[in-house]
């Protein structure tokens, strides 16, 4: 493989990991296996540190392809806990309110459910990465400073209701680029009358790459091994 002419990835992001943690952690290992100081590498679509799953990773002159991953379709599985809500819509920062449940069947989770396929209007956490007056949404929110984000338009193209236990309910979600899961989780909440967050989340395919085609990443170094001679590292620094 030719890693600085430009190769494409498939890797299941670590639970906790941050997506730039994946990515420094693949960006360092091939510097030095290769002799190089300077070398690109980028992923195709950001996951939450609380959020596992399919991330792409394009390297060297490859890179020039991460947008159009980033506007293929993305399938996710959640969890929610219906009945509580939190500041980050996930398990980020703790419980501040809670609700009554009994009213929720499954008959009207799934009618809900339907309710959000399509073209819908969905306003971003305020715990992501959007830019406000040039500094991250969730710096703000961290010191405490109120948010304010706009409403964007985006196409949810599957719902299905997974399992149903609760106060937790598992969907399957497949949608374009810039739906903020956490976020349906919210208004899935809201529409039920009983808030909600997020409890898992997995993203399980980005357009045709799914969690099966993942490199685990206790497996990144037996890869890189096989995947680099040992002649690598005397090719030419980029």
């Amino acid at each position: 493989m030719d890693f600085i002419e430009g190769e494409v990835l498939y890797f299941n992001k670590p639970l906790h990991w941050t997506s730039f943690y994946l990515v420094k952690q693949i960006r360092n290992r091939l510097s030095r296996r290769l002799k190089v100081k300077k070398f690109k590498v980028g992923h195709a679509g950001t996951l939450d540190p609380l959020a596992s799953g399919v991330m792409i990773l394009c390297t060297g002159k490859a890179t020039k392809l991460i947008e159009s991953f980033q506007y293929q379709t993305k399938e996710y599985v959640a969890t929610l806990r219906l009945g509580e809500t939190t500041p980050s819509f996930d398990q980020e920062t703790e419980v501040d309110r809670t609700f009554e449940t009994a009213h929720i069947t499954r008959e009207l989770t799934e009618d809900t459910l339907r309710k959000f396929v399509g073209s819908i209007w969905q306003v971003p956490p305020v715990y992501s990465a959007v830019k406000v007056d040039g500094k991250r949404a969730y710096e703000l929110a961290r010191k405490g400073e109120e948010v304010e984000l706009k409403a964007k338009e985006l196409v949810i193209d599957e719902i299905e209701l997974l399992s149903y236990d609760l106060p937790e309910i598992t969907i399957r979600v497949v949608c374009s680029k810039g739906t903020y899961i956490r976020a349906l989780a919210r208004d899935i909440g809201e529409a039920l009358g009983s808030g909600a967050h997020l409890t898992g989340l997995i993203r399980t395919r980005i357009g045709e790459v799914r969690l099966s085609d993942c490199l685990d990443a206790d497996q990144i170094d037996e890869f890189l091994d096989n995947a680099i001679p040992e002649t690598a590292g005397n090719q030419e620094k980029e």
